[in-house]
Order: C-alpha cells, then structure tokens, then sequence
C-alpha cells in the first residue's frame, strides 16, 4: 500500500488497563512500568524516525471511533481503550512537543525554558495543551502553577488535565526522568491562522439541559467546523457517575452542536481551562487584571481547535 502522507506530530493516549492490563497499584509498579515502555517502544517503530510523538496514559478514554464525524464519539470510563492522532505537515502550522520535569534541586521554575519550547516571544502561538504528570507527588501542584500561571498572561487557549503518567516524548531520552518524578507535557500549536475556544463544565452541570447550554456557549464562539478537532478533558468523578447512570452525556451534547468535529480526550485526575476564545487577538472575557483560575476539579473542559482551511 502507498503511504500518501506521513505524520510530523502525534499524540496517543491508552487508559492504563490498556497498558499494564489490570489496574493500576502501587504494587505492581514495575511490571506496569515495563510493559508500558514496551509497548510505547513497539507504537514508535511504526512511525517515521523525526516525528514528534507524545503519549499518555490515563484513567479513561473520549474517542471518535476511526476520527469519522459518521461516527458518534464514546466515553470509556472502564475496560481497555486508546487512539492516536498522526497530524501530517499543515501549511501555516506548527505544532511541537514540550516536557518540563520538575526540578527536585530548584523550587522556582527556569522561565526560560518557556522560549526553548517556542512558548514565548512567539507572536502565532495560539494553544497550548498541558498535561501534568505524578500529581500525587509533593510539589506537583504548585509546579503546575508556575508553568501555568505565566502562559496564563496571554491571549491563547489553555487547556488539559492530570493524566498518570506519559510514556512517549521521543525528542529527549526517555531514560532521563525517574519514574516517580512529576512534571509537565504538552503539545503547542502556532500558526496565524488557528482558531480555538474553550468552555469549562463546572461541578453544577449535572444533567442534559445544562451540559447541552455549555456546548451553546461553546458553538456561540463561531469557530469553523472544518479541520477542526474537539478535545474533552472530564474528571474521573463525571461520566456516568456524575449523571446519575446516564452514560455518555456530555459527549452526546457535543455531538449534537458539532456533528462534524471528531472528539477526543480522556478522564484524569484534575482539569485545566476556562471559557476563552481566541481568534486573532480576541478573547472572551476581559480579564480586568485578574487571571482566569485554570485548574479544577470535578469539571469538564470542552476544546475546539481550527487548523485553517485547506487550499
């Protein structure tokens, strides 16, 4: 078969059952850890030697199955689960993978690392998605404060969650980081021509008419449907849990304003993101010099991100 275009980036995401098949305990650390190395090792070989990959590993899985917009997007809260998203080259876009260990020696951040990882004084940097790792490790809080905090300043979309752990980051040595040290991953999208919105489901959004005024929020940021993605980064605690049984709900509301847009995610253990649009140099509330609080528990943040028309 003919290989017509090859990835530059990719971002795969499996729960953990998917990679140590049981669930996890602390018990049974290395074994997880083992197989998990094995199977991120076996994922990459299928890729082009420079492609950027990042992979995480989560409680649950939000997928589009095949990335169809003829398929309806699934919550999988349990049993095993994962996607990977292979972006190709895109005309006027770049997206690159960023990892920022916490530093057991240092208790501030080095901000300039922000400018090695093109996330400062870079004028088209548009979206960032953080994803922290080992939050239940001692400082990992207050860590990702001070990664968020700055990039909260600016006119772009924020948006992630608390995931285990990641295996992937084929841009630096995945021997380098011990296994139980926290830090943060991401992926930042720059490009003049990238448009994004969020909105933030909060602990009161409990049933179908208050998820599905969320998503009017959301559809109200005119954000083009075409070559467009949706992320949904949920709580553990939501899901059916949440909605008293009723699964699928919250993917279900999205599907129903944006019937075009694939949907992608996963359930972790803390959310980042707030209701903010970014077109150009707009955003959706004004922040009056006060920072919107990014970081959350027991929410949901709903993603759009545009790549631009194709030719």
């Amino acid at each position: 078969q003919k290989v017509h275009v090859l990835p530059q980036t990719v971002l795969y995401i499996a729960d953990a059952e998917t990679f140590s098949g049981h669930e996890e305990c602390h018990e049974q650390k290395k074994a997880r850890k083992r197989n998990s190395k094995e199977t991120a090792i076996a994922l990459e070989k299928l890729l082009p030697k420079r492609c950027q990959v990042l992979g995480l590993v989560t409680p649950g899985i939000v997928v589009t199955p095949m990335g169809s917009s003829s398929n309806q997007p699934q919550e999988i809260e349990d049993g095993e689960a994962g996607f990977a998203l292979l972006f190709p080259k895109i005309d006027g876009v770049k997206i690159h993978t960023f990892h920022f260990p916490k530093d057991l020696k240092n208790r501030v951040f080095d901000e300039s690392k922000f400018a090695e990882a093109g996330l400062k004084n870079n004028p088209d940097l548009r979206v960032v998605l953080l994803f922290g790792y080992n939050s239940w490790k001692s400082g990992a809080t207050r860590f990702l404060h001070q990664i968020v905090n700055p990039l909260n300043e600016k006119s772009i979309i924020l948006a992630g969650g608390q995931v285990e752990s990641f295996t992937s980051l084929t841009s630096e040595n995945n021997n380098a980081q011990p296994s139980d040290a926290c830090g943060v991953v991401g992926l930042a999208f720059s490009g003049p021509q990238i448009q994004s919105a969020t909105v933030l489901l909060d602990q009161d959004v409990a049933d179908e008419r208050t998820a599905e005024a969320a998503m009017q929020r959301l559809k109200a940021a005119n954000i083009p449907e075409r070559n467009t993605i949706g992320f949904m980064f949920a709580c553990v605690g939501r899901g059916y849990r949440h909605y008293k049984t009723k699964r699928n709900m919250e993917a279900d509301a999205f599907r129903k304003f944006f019937p075009n847009i694939p949907l992608f995610g996963f359930f972790g253990h803390g959310e980042i993101g707030c209701d903010r649009i970014v077109t150009g140099n707009f955003v959706l509330r004004e922040c009056n010099d006060v920072k919107d609080d990014l970081l959350h528990g027991y929410t949901t943040v709903m993603t759009l991100i545009h790549l631009g028309s194709t030719k």
